[in-house]
């Protein structure tokens, strides 16, 4: 899909409908088995908040179609990701991976297929998005919320990468978000060390723009986003898109060399060190690595 022209994108704003199709802060509109709540919560902005707890807003297959879907159809002039409680999302469900025999299937049928889907359909959302962090924001939770155009964390949020953890090789697309965010220094210290760090050495890092109180996040992103989504939508459309544009042109890469990334990544679902981290994780002990 390419992207849409500003004007095209301006179109699709209705003037300003956030497009959440019936959906309300008091009775938002529920996807994903309710896993994934649709609201508007201020003119021109729609909001969809990871709403499964439980799993501590874990991404499985039906929440990243959901999210998928919700981000092509949307048409408001700012799009605004949470999540509830203490929680932001903990990233892939990998918690079901329980049969050793499956792992790799089911990682890359988790991994390589609906949540790309699901982050590529956000990154192609023609005007800004905003993620408020209410909480943790770890894995793919953290790539999620780096795919939004801007971030507001709550104070005493935590957010790490642990692929490392886990025998996992990320995808070099992925990657790419947090160089172009952190640059590659950090992007190495987050990715190599694996470890979490604090709502307020994430912000001297500029994974998120500003840190607020707990209970004054949802509240902060909403006014936030009501501000963006107050500007001119060819401005916000045609500004997004150049950006996109110009980041995207100073990363091309020889498709021979995409080609080897990808194959890595692939390969590394199948290897026994990935096998070995998601069992130690599952058994909530220290992984024993093989280098194989």
């Amino acid at each position: 899909m390419t992207d849409a022209d500003p004007k095209t994108a301006a179109r699709r704003a209705g003037g300003g409908r956030a497009g959440a199709r019936g959906g309300t802060e008091d009775r938002p509109e529920q996807l994903a088995s309710g896993k994934l709540l649709l609201d508007e919560p201020a003119p021109g902005v729609a909001r969809l908040r990871i709403s499964n707890p439980e799993k501590r807003g874990a991404l499985d297959h039906e929440l990243l179609d959901a999210l998928a879907g919700a981000a092509g159809r949307l048409e408001a002039r700012c799009l605004l990701i949470t999540g509830e409680g203490t929680m932001f999302s903990a990233g892939y469900d990998i918690g079901d991976f329980r049969d050793p025999e499956r792992f790799a299937d089911e990682a890359e049928q988790l991994v390589a297929h609906p949540f790309h889907d699901a982050i590529e359909a956000l990154d192609r959302y023609p005007y800004p998005v905003v993620a408020a962090l209410n909480g943790h924001a770890i894995g793919g939770g953290l790539e999620l919320a780096l795919t939004a155009d801007l971030r507001v964390a709550a104070r005493g949020t935590k957010v790490g990468m642990p692929p490392a953890k886990l025998g996992l090789i990320y995808s070099h697309t992925g990657l790419r978000k947090f160089i172009d965010a952190l640059g590659a220094p950090r992007t190495r210290e987050l990715f190599f060390t694996a470890r979490n760090i604090g709502a307020d050495e994430a912000l001297g890092w500029g994974l998120v723009g500003e840190v607020v109180p707990a209970a004054a996040v949802a509240a902060r992103a909403v006014e936030l986003a009501a501000e963006i989504a107050a500007n001119a939508p060819l401005s916000l459309a045609g500004n997004k898109r150049v950006i996109r544009e110009l980041l995207a042109a100073e990363v091309a890469l020889d498709p021979a060399v995409e080609q080897e990334l990808v194959a890595l990544r692939d390969a590394c679902f199948g290897s026994r060190d990935f096998s070995e981290g998601v069992r130690a994780f599952v058994e909530k002990r220290a992984p024993r690595w093989q280098g194989r």
